[in-house]
């Protein structure tokens, strides 16, 4: 004989005071998300019709929804199926925060919950409460799993959930878009300024070492690029050394070690870098002097570099190597380090590092590198320009993260206010939400 389901009685819809996260409005009141929501158990293991669309996690973009799909054409094992307006809410690692409305029909990853919601609910309102920073909090600290943290249907359907009258459900969800369309259109922006700060930088070096950045310069000058610029190679002006292999030490004994690490985006925090213990002679030989430049000669980071501005006690490790420039009196380390950086020196670090499993240089190769050289004249106001433009450009792109920083702090505090009733919004003479879990109830 079947066993009747519980009846749910209107006292169980309600969230008892001492569990209710913080004050609503009056005519709001405290439930639990599954008293609105339910997740469907509709699955399939028939992919004969391949034109299916088919929605896998990777399909859900974190924070920002659906960016796709997929087909059947391969799938075997059992899938669920979703509708139009249902919400797909990814289990798995649910700090990624993967979700969305269904726009079409179509199966899903058994590791996306189908997420159907009641006639007490706006849809939209109930998307939007998932990506509160609470919610979120609240399933990743009841996930199981280590490695691979899910959060269970039971446990959403568990979450203490602020339940509006209808009408206010959609004002809510309407202010909440008008609030959020400025400011993704300034993120928009912010985001381009970051987009094109490589592109920008690539552009501006590219016109140092061809010339363009003192062109003008030139024609004041009286002087002509084809009498000043020859391109030459490296090993013509400066030596190479790897550095010393012995490993670093966690005393604070001898000089600091310089490894690949730490060396960012070709800043160097010294006060994290490790000591060495090494004997007075060989610290004589590894040595760092100003006007030195490091160079990374192996892995994914091959290529990228370090020029020391500051007499500082260190040495460098095998994985760099030093270039010294024996002649100054022709080139300039700030110059051949800002080169280091252009598209030109690049390219040629991309080709000779080319057809190995592991990709790097050495010091010989390095020695190889073909620069564009100007009288030392010129090398100096190219530097001079570019000591202007890139602190200006990092400002610039500083900012723009700044500002997105922002933006999204300023989205989680609309949320915020929209689930206490803070937007300006709520009609007090709207009909309490309890008469919407009475017709829960009733149904």
């Amino acid at each position: 004989m079947k066993k009747n389901k519980k009846q749910l009685k209107l006292e169980d819809a309600f969230v008892p005071v001492e569990e209710q996260p913080y004050e609503v409005p009056e005519n709001w009141c405290w439930t639990k998300l599954g008293v609105t929501i339910s997740i469907s158990k509709e699955k399939t293991d028939d992919f004969s019709d391949t034109s299916v669309k088919y929605v896998g996690l990777e399909h859900l973009e974190n924070n920002k929804g659906l960016s796709g799909y997929g087909t059947t054409e391969g799938i075997k094992s059992l899938k669920n199926i979703f509708h139009t307006g249902q919400i797909l809410y990814g289990k798995l690692r649910p700090y990624l925060n993967k979700h969305d409305i269904a726009s079409f029909d179509g199966v899903c990853s058994t590791d996306i919950l189908v997420i159907d919601v009641k006639n007490v609910v706006d849809t939209q309102f109930v998307n939007k409460f998932l990506d509160m920073d609470s919610f979120i909090s609240y399933t990743v600290n009841n996930s199981k799993g280590i490695n691979l943290p899910r959060v269970s249907g039971e446990t959403i359907m568990d979450a203490v959930f602020p339940l509006p009258p209808l009408p206010e459900q959609q004002r809510i969800v309407e202010r909440i878009k008008s609030l959020f369309s400025k400011l993704d259109e300034a993120k928009e922006k912010a985001q381009a300024v970051v987009d094109g700060f490589l592109d920008r930088k690539a552009t501006i070096l590219h016109r140092a070492f061809t010339g363009g950045l003192t062109k003008e310069w030139r024609e004041n000058k009286g002087v002509d690029y084809s009498d000043t610029w020859k391109m030459d190679t490296l090993g013509n002006y400066a030596n190479s050394q790897y550095g010393y292999t012995e490993k670093s030490s966690s005393k604070k004994i001898g000089p600091k070690f310089l490894r690949i690490t730490d060396i960012q985006d070709g800043q160097v925090i010294w006060k994290d870098v490790p000591y060495c213990k090494i004997n007075e002679e060989l610290k004589e030989t590894y040595l760092l002097n100003i006007g030195d430049i490091v160079v990374a000669r192996t892995g994914a980071t091959t290529g990228k570099s370090y020029m020391v501005i500051d007499e500082i006690d260190a040495v460098y490790a095998s994985y760099l190597i030093r270039i010294s420039i024996n002649r100054k009196d022709l080139l300039r380390s700030k110059y051949l380090y800002y080169f280091l950086q252009c598209p030109l020196y690049w390219q040629q670090i991309t080709e000779l590092s080319s057809g190995i499993a592991q990709p790097g240089v050495n010091g010989n190769k390095l020695k190889t590198l073909q620069l564009p050289i100007p009288n030392v004249e010129e090398q100096d106001k190219i530097v001079e320009i570019l000591d202007y433009l890139a602190p200006v450009e990092q400002k610039a792109r500083d900012s723009a993260e700044l500002a997105l920083e922002q933006i999204d702090a300023m989205k989680k505090s609309i949320l915020a206010k929209a689930f206490r009733g803070e937007l300006g919004t709520n009609n007090p003479s709207d009909e309490s939400s309890i008469e919407l879990l009475k017709q829960v109830i009733k149904e």
